[in-house]
């Protein structure tokens, strides 16, 4: 933080109107295992910082890793000087509002990572690989386990008077297992991920679970061209949740590149879908106390029962569309802030996902998005995939090489069944969703 305050007095000094530094020191751990043998391991620490300055509404920023008093210096009048030469951008600035540092504790920092040992960190991967391999016969190969942790302190100060910082932990396991039938090879996998061990699933848990989905892989075959429902898992289903954010951020407005960017207050989607964006969930891996300008996290709810109700922005962008900052602002210390989620979900429907797949008489049951084919500006989609073929309301055998389409604009509106099965296993959730109808390209 004293780092941080150091930093703002000489960029005003050198004549910097407005500035704000983000200082960040951590640890990370990672180790990854194949057929029990350690592939690669990764144990590091790292600091480094970086300046925003503004010279009226001309900006610059930079970062080092060097935080001798010489670099600092030459940091400062190197950032300013690069300030005045830039181009005048009338919505360059920090936030027009200074909101006070909030301390609640959002449980972002467990200290367990950091206290296990390294041959027991060694040990959880080489347990999940082993559940996995253990599972069936049919399982033959492994493209490894892996097991990681990280450990950060992070500072933000800026000239108008904000000083705020907060430390953080993450922890994950996964394993990608590979199955053989007949001379056909899959690969599926599986993780958990939290801010402390107790988050975790067992490696045992881990290693079935990504076994289990491996195997459901095998055998797959094509299906012919054909329009019928489809239902999107969990996971896949996070992705187009990812994808619907991306059309909401008020820079994909400004830039004329989201078909929603006319809809404000519009029924855009199923008044089954809500997005919700909660930046301060407890021990979410989204969560932080401030954003990248300092602004408070919050909950928004940008899409509500269907209605487009704001778009996500940072002070940048809320300038741009003449809308108020939504606490959005993802930064890193090599640039300038952006708009990011915190804990972002879709949310949970009232309806068992089985009861979901068993209205349907033919049907995609997704579990595996390939490629990217959307396009933000016109709504066109249109991803490969694979997942298992429904039949009568049944999961009848697995399919590959098939690419679904449609338009996110007619996309949304069909939703027609959310899932009631929302689980979080990181930053993003989504539960089951199923679409009236989409083209399906096979064979």
């Amino acid at each position: 933080m004293e780092l941080a305050e150091t930093l703002i007095r000489k960029a005003r000094a050198a004549g910097a109107s407005d500035a704000d530094a983000l200082v960040v020191a951590g640890t990370d751990f990672s180790v990854t295992v194949r057929k029990g043998e350690i592939e690669k391991l990764t144990d590091a620490g790292s600091k480094a910082l970086g300046l925003r300055v503004f010279v009226g509404r001309r900006t610059a920023t930079s970062y080092t890793s060097d935080f001798s008093s010489q670099a600092l210096d030459t940091l400062v009048s190197d950032t300013v000087a690069m300030a005045r030469v830039t181009g005048e951008d009338a919505a360059a600035g920090l936030p027009d509002a200074v909101e006070p540092f909030d301390p609640t504790d959002l449980g972002l920092h467990d200290s367990s990572p950091g206290s296990l040992p390294t041959a027991e960190r060694i040990e959880m991967a080489r347990r999940a690989e082993a559940a996995a391999l253990a599972a069936s016969p049919e399982i033959t190969n492994s493209d490894g386990a892996s097991f990681g942790c990280g450990d950060d302190v992070i500072a933000l100060v800026n000239s108008r008077g904000f000083a705020g910082h907060y430390r953080s932990s993450s922890v994950s396991v996964s394993v990608v297992p590979v199955g053989e039938r007949d001379g056909q090879k899959e690969r599926d996998w599986w993780y958990s991920s939290g801010r402390g061990l107790r988050d975790l699933l067992a490696p045992e848990e881990v290693g079935r679970i990504a076994a289990e989905r491996t195997l459901r892989r095998l055998g797959a075959r094509k299906v012919a061209t054909t329009e019928v429902p489809i239902v999107f898992d969990p996971e896949t289903a996070a992705e187009l949740l990812g994808t619907v954010f991306g059309a909401l951020s008020g820079y994909a407005v400004f830039r004329n590149a989201t078909f929603l960017k006319d809809r404000l207050g519009a029924v855009v989607a199923s008044p089954l879908l809500t997005m919700i964006d909660d930046g301060r969930r407890p021990r979410g891996l989204g969560s932080r106390p401030f954003d990248g300008e300092g602004q408070r996290t919050r909950v928004s709810v940008p899409l509500e029962a269907g209605v487009l109700r704001h778009f996500q922005c940072d002070a940048y962008a809320a300038r741009k569309i003449g809308a108020q900052p939504t606490g959005s602002a993802r930064r890193g210390v090599g640039g300038g802030p952006s708009v990011g989620a915190g804990n972002l979900c879709f949310a949970a429907g009232a309806t068992h996902p089985e009861d979901i797949v068993a209205g349907i008489g033919q049907g995609l049951y997704v579990t595996d998005l390939i490629g990217f084919g959307v396009n933000l500006v016109s709504g066109d989609y249109s991803q490969g995939a694979t997942g298992q073929w429904i039949e009568n309301g049944r999961l009848a055998f697995p399919v590959h090489e098939v690419t679904i389409a449609g338009n996110l604009k007619q996309m949304l509106v069909d939703v027609d069944a959310v899932g009631s099965d929302l689980v979080w296993r990181g930053s993003s959730a989504a539960p089951t969703l199923r679409i009236k109808k989409m083209m399906v390209s096979g064979s």
